[in-house]
């Protein structure tokens, strides 16, 4: 037996929250550490302690091994749960976790480092006979070699890290042309992310399903599966709706990919919980892609179809326990949905987004549900809370269970509706609309349909229009302020100017047939047309921010003195989003064309390239590799050639 008292969550976030829940829960101590960005996030504040271990960037904190075990030291933590990201499948942190005396509540040391490789961990599924799909696993990772096996193996395929895990350092390949462009980028986000830049090749299965297999081993040579999550609908690479079970998975496959994830589990002397991921083709074939040494993200949805807290189960294990339950005591009920709340706008590019929370209440959405039992939302954010560029762009986790696939569909539909996030752009209008997508509903999307909608220009994502009925709402609201005091209560009616989402708009003021009812408490109570209605609606200065069908619409009454913009000048390019300069590809004096990539940022898994907007010499350059840059820090200053200036 391993017993222990007090956890170290090396972890932020919804994570860290979610640990520590269950943690309590049974009568452990936890300890939580933070960033300088993250000192007043909601972990620390639900731990038993809390200690500081650095600087923001994740490589300074969440990454330094050396500060976690200070702090597991400082604090008296006996165990450390790694959560998931971040250093939660390196086995040399849980290696130094075990010299230090800490019981790693994960997998041993040999178990993921088997596993961490994905070239060696394909070679010992084949060995095991679990089916994998064709690709290159070579030791000669050169761009000349991965190139001449790229031709062998043919397109599309995909650029792999050999240590990657959650989307990072892969690129898809569709083009030869591409390929140089695609292995510079993988290699350079996978040192980044992991610290490895080896490669490896896979080719990709057109029309494919992403489907996952939970597992569960203890140190008693006991093995179990806990069904599948199909994990299909994905955009670059990144996983958004997840859900279980499967809605094309029968239960003879069920048992096959079942039976396939534990042999995996067991060629590798697996303990704890751990994610085999297939690749299922048209013809419903499984294909060993990965083994995640962790616990995933998207875990709630098989604690929704099964009872169990996976959580409880990781620190039974890690505390020496056999496994609650037998395979054949295992049942599953239901159909569980989980949606990944991110602050990207799914309209321009899944660009991550940066900004104060100035409200957000879950329970608006789980309290109608509470009785049921059929919501749950996992986060780690508050009102208040400033969502940075140095981590993962999720920040909230919406999940419905209901007693059949629609029964769920509907719960989340309506929950993201109830709790809106308000401050920044969020995809939860993009969520909703995308659980209730004809293709969606009848689960036909692949894993690369999501890019092809955004390459085609799929109404899905196309911005919503404000609707007609909002606007009127908004005048009704702010037509009894005005930007520059209140006005005189002897003005009756009057037009009113309003902005949102780049459109002006004049209404009469008050609008005919709308009341105010109430405004307080996150939600609009009001009467339009004799329906008396309610809406998530907060007031932050002088902008009314509006929840309508899960998208939010800011409402910002024109001022009257002319507003002083700048336009689009070529002769700057200045960072998009806040976020780290990952490349740069000019120096001063250098000649560049119109559409020439000149500086990359990456924010939030995400490489953002800046371009020339016409043709120039680089005058001035305000970017390293490495920088931190805020959003719209000017970052390259072009002598823009005569004639190309507008």
């Amino acid at each position: 037996m391993n017993p222990f008292r007090k956890v170290l969550v090396a972890n932020r976030g919804e994570i860290a929250c979610r640990v520590m829940r269950t943690a309590h829960r049974l009568g452990y101590r936890t300890v939580a550490v933070f960033s300088d960005a993250d000192a007043g996030a909601p972990h620390v504040r639900q731990a038993d302690e809390a200690l500081h271990i650095g600087a923001p960037a994740a490589a300074d904190s969440y990454l330094n091994i050396a500060a976690l075990l200070a702090a597991a030291q400082r604090s008296g933590a006996d165990a450390v749960h790694p959560g998931y990201g971040f250093l939660s499948e390196r086995a040399d942190f849980a290696q130094a976790c075990a010299d230090a005396g800490l019981v790693f509540i994960g997998p041993p040391p040999a178990a993921m480092r088997a596993m961490g490789d994905k070239a060696a961990a394909k070679r010992r599924m084949l060995e095991a006979g679990v089916p994998c799909a064709p690709g290159y696993l070579g030791q000669d990772a050169s761009d000349e070699r991965l190139t001449a096996e790229a031709e062998r193996l043919g397109l599309p395929l995909l650029v792999k890290a050999v240590a990657g895990g959650g989307g990072r350092g892969m690129r898809l390949v569709h083009r030869f042309d591409d390929l140089p462009a695609a292995l510079a980028g993988a290699r350079r986000e996978a040192i980044s992310a992991f610290g490895d830049g080896t490669l490896m090749l896979e080719r990709l299965i057109d029309h494919a399903r992403h489907i996952e297999i939970q597992v569960f081993a203890d140190t008693h040579g006991h093995a179990v599966h806990l069904g599948e999550r199909d994990c299909t609908a994905q955009r670059r690479r990144q996983k958004v709706v997840e859900e279980a079970p499967s809605p094309v998975v029968s239960p003879a496959m069920r048992a096959a990919m079942g039976a396939d994830a534990v042999a995996a589990a067991l060629a590798v002397g697996y303990v704890g919980a751990g994610t085999v991921e297939f690749i299922v083709d048209t013809a419903g074939r499984h294909f060993f892609l990965e083994m995640n040494t962790r616990l995933q993200v998207e875990h709630p949805v098989t604690e929704c179809i099964t009872g169990l807290d996976l959580v409880e189960w990781q620190l039974r294990v890690a505390a020496g326990e056999p496994l609650p339950l037998s395979q054949e005591q295992i049942r599953f009920s239901g159909h569980a949905i989980e949606a990944r709340l991110y602050a990207e706008d799914p309209y321009d590019g899944w660009k991550p987004q940066t900004g104060r929370i100035v409200d957000w209440r879950p329970e608006q959405a789980t309290n109608l549900n509470h009785a049921a039992g059929g919501v749950r939302i996992d986060h780690g954010i508050c009102t208040g809370s400033e969502i940075t560029p140095w981590y993962d762009a999720m920040v909230a986790k919406v999940i419905a269970h209901g007693h059949d696939r629609a029964d769920a569909v509907r719960r989340l539909t309506r929950a993201l509706e109830d709790a809106p996030l308000f401050g920044l752009r969020h995809n939860g209008r993009f969520l909703r609309d995308l659980l209730n997508h004809a293709q969606f509903t009848a689960a036909q999307l692949t894993t690369t349909q999501l890019d092809e909608w955004a390459a085609s220009g799929e109404a899905l994502l196309q911005r919503p229009a404000v609707p007609e009925a909002a606007w009127r709402i908004a005048a009704a609201v702010l037509g009894g302020k005005s930007v520059d005091g209140v006005r005189p209560a002897s003005v009756n009616a009057f037009d009113l100017t309003l902005d949102c989402d780049g459109e002006r708009r004049t209404l009469r003021a008050p609008p005919e047939g709308i009341a105010v009812l109430s405004l307080g408490d996150g939600v609009l109570r009001c009467r339009v047309d004799g329906v008396h209605r309610r809406h998530p609606c907060v007031q932050v200065g002088a902008t009314l921010q509006l929840a309508i069908d899960a998208a939010v619409f800011g409402f910002t009454e024109a001022s009257p003195y002319p507003a002083v913009t700048a336009d689009n000048d070529p002769r700057k390019a200045c960072a998009p989003v806040a976020g780290t300069v990952a490349q740069v590809l000019v120096a001063v004096g250098d000649a560049v064309l119109a559409g020439q990539p000149l500086v990359c940022v990456e924010a939030m898994k995400m490489e953002l390239w800046l371009h020339a907007a016409a043709a120039g010499t680089v005058q001035a350059l305000h970017a390293r590799v490495g920088q931190p840059v805020g959003a719209g820090a000017l970052l390259v200053a072009l002598e823009i050639n005569e004639g190309n200036t507008a």
